[in-house]
């Protein structure tokens, strides 16, 4: 592992950041450390590096401030590796890199709301099945009084730009229309959660003024967005949600995903539909 770092004394944030987080595997580590895979092992499967980089990467990340470790058994000497404040001020340079691969090396470049039905990004909402939504420090969109949450995402209220972003309109009716079915949601046995990157005063004015009785949660450090990998675009001078919807239960697994969402009233009675189909017994 190389060390040459910048000169200390060089005044480029740019230049500074590089010498932290401008090694592939690093970034690597970093995503998925996020993501939940906080103990050696299971980076070691996840990325595919080898234990002898991993183990240079993470003592590299430690000792600049970016993850610590968290002893979970003493024989032998065994450690999570979690993220720190200024770990988790990584995370929005880890989104940016995410969407600029999907949007310019995936795909055409345009911001939209939405995405193909095959596309790598709905093959990466698909593989989120069976995941552990990981717990965050920011927000936690898991319910703990009812046996399955539906997380939807959506990419903001009123936001600038929205008329000229395909998919972008319609948040406000989404939100709308799973408070006027949130008893039908009850009765399934679902708790509703609603996930922007806005604002929590944004969200609770729009709350407020349309009379949500379910939480809306901000993402706006990016937390669950990079915990999970989920589909982004840019709009307003924004990092923003693209419009999805997963059902999650109360140990915190996803039983079911919704993505691509091009009808956002008819994604609530999909979203009804998963929740019956995941809570049905088994026979």
């Amino acid at each position: 592992m190389s060390t040459r770092r910048p000169d200390p004394d060089d005044p480029c944030g740019i230049a500074q950041a590089v010498g932290v987080l401008g090694d592939p595997w690093t970034l690597l580590v970093l995503r998925d450390v996020a993501g939940g895979r906080t103990r050696f092992d299971q980076l070691v499967q996840e990325t595919g590096i080898s234990r002898k980089v991993l183990a240079q990467r993470l003592e590299a990340l430690v000792d600049d401030g970016l993850l610590e470790r968290r002893r979970y058994t003493d024989h032998p000497p065994r450690h999570d590796y979690v993220l720190t404040p200024r770990g988790r001020g990584a995370l929005p340079v880890l989104v940016a890199l995410q969407d600029f691969g999907d949007a310019w090396l995936l795909g055409d470049g345009r911001p939209s709301a939405l995405a193909a039905q095959v596309s790598t990004e709905a093959a990466r909402v698909a593989g989120l099945v069976g995941r552990t939504v990981p717990h965050l420090a920011g927000l936690d969109p898991v319910a703990h009084d009812a046996p399955f949450t539906v997380v939807y995402c959506y990419p903001g209220t009123g936001f600038p730009g929205a008329d000229e972003v395909p998919g972008g309109v319609g948040c406000t009716l989404e939100s709308c229309t799973y408070r006027d079915r949130l008893g039908e949601f009850a009765d399934a046995g679902a708790a509703v959660v609603g996930v922007s990157t806005q604002r929590a005063g944004e969200q609770a004015d729009f709350a407020a003024r349309n009379r949500i009785a379910f939480p809306l949660l901000s993402d706006a450090e990016l937390e669950l967005t990079t915990a999970l990998r989920l589909p982004t675009f840019r709009a307003g001078g924004t990092t923003r949600l693209r419009r999805l919807t997963f059902v999650v239960d109360r140990d915190r697994v996803v039983r079911g995903t919704l993505f691509p969402v091009p009808d956002v009233t008819g994604s609530v009675e999909d979203a009804l539909a998963l929740v019956r189909s995941v809570s049905a017994p088994r026979r």
